[in-house]
């Protein structure tokens, strides 16, 4: 994720992603490049400005980059300029009218960028401020207890983050579960004890649960966003607390993003990462330039993809 950080000269140096270094997801912004972006945003403040956006114009079809006009702030508004964004699935929802939305529509949700200017009567940030729109499910804000079992359904960006925060928590066993046997090396690199598949029994995956760990599940994440697993599957295991995405339905100790805010949170997650109490680039696979968005897709669905970043 980019980030500010002080320089050595007293000025501000800038992180952000660069496929070009293999392992290393940044690349060093000057205090000139810096200056430069402050200078296009000065002469775009208040006005109308003109953009590349994605745009999805129906169902099921490609994604058209197109320009765009973005109108002046209205009071409370703030307008961000984009450094990256992530691919994610709850946007192939919307593509695959999983997720009702009007066309025609711009997805995305997990973007990083800096504030470029600010609307009447925004007192919380101001240009230059750095501002992040990405969802990061952490199992800390449970918390999961020391020593507890956790079963994670869904194996992707999220459910990895899952895997990861259940990890940072103390968990002593995390089972991973997902019909895509591909994704498992990756979760147990990131911290997940055992991974089984659906498919390899023929049982309800409910009743395998029960049997591994003799009704000793504490916690249960649901991050593929499927009503029937949260209905049939999720609601069988016997656990303390159940998180999912989206809330279709609701029972006693079921949490969405368990009182989550990204306005304060996401700041704490920032400094544990650099703090290296978790690691975060394992579950970055792919990095693109924004007009390849459409490909960015195709990587999500052959299953090759945990998170591809989309640069600008």
């Amino acid at each position: 994720m980019p980030f500010l950080q002080l320089g050595s000269e007293g000025g501000f140096v800038a992180m952000a992603p660069d496929s070009r270094k293999n392992g290393t997801f940044c690349r060093e912004i000057s205090f000139a490049e810096l200056q430069d972006k402050e200078k296009d945003k000065m002469s775009t403040a208040g006005k109308v400005i003109k953009c590349k956006a994605a745009v999805l114009w129906e169902p099921k079809k490609p994604f058209s980059i197109e320009e765009i006009e973005v109108a002046q702030l209205k009071a409370k508004e703030v307008r961000i300029q984009l450094l990256a964004t992530g691919i994610c699935r709850t946007d192939d929802h919307v593509i695959k009218g999983l997720m009702v939305s009007k066309f025609p529509v711009i997805v995305g949700h997990e973007a990083t960028g800096v504030v470029e200017s600010i609307g009447e009567g925004v007192t919380t940030v101001k240009p230059e401020t750095l501002a992040s729109f990405e969802i990061l499910l952490n199992a800390k804000l449970f918390p999961v207890t020391p020593g507890s079992t956790c079963v994670v359904f869904g194996l992707g960006g999220v459910g990895l983050a899952v895997i990861t925060g259940c990890k940072s928590a103390g968990a002593s066993r995390i089972i991973g579960i997902d019909i895509n046997k591909d994704k498992f090396e990756k979760a147990m690199a990131v911290g997940a004890t055992e991974c089984i598949s659906p498919k390899d029994y023929t049982k309800p995956i409910s009743e395998v649960l029960s049997e591994m760990t003799v009704n000793t599940v504490g916690y249960t994440f649901e991050v593929i966003g499927h009503l029937e697993t949260m209905v049939r599957e999720i609601y069988a295991v016997p656990s303390l607390q159940t998180s999912f995405i989206p809330k279709p339905v609701f029972k006693e100790n079921v949490c969405l993003f368990t009182g989550w805010k990204s306005k304060d949170d996401v700041p704490k997650l920032v400094t544990d990462f650099m703090e290296k109490k978790f690691d975060l680039d394992q579950l970055i696979t792919h990095i693109l330039p924004f007009k390849k968005i459409n490909e960015g897709f195709e990587l999500l669905y052959s299953g090759q993809s945990i998170r591809t970043i989309l640069t600008f």
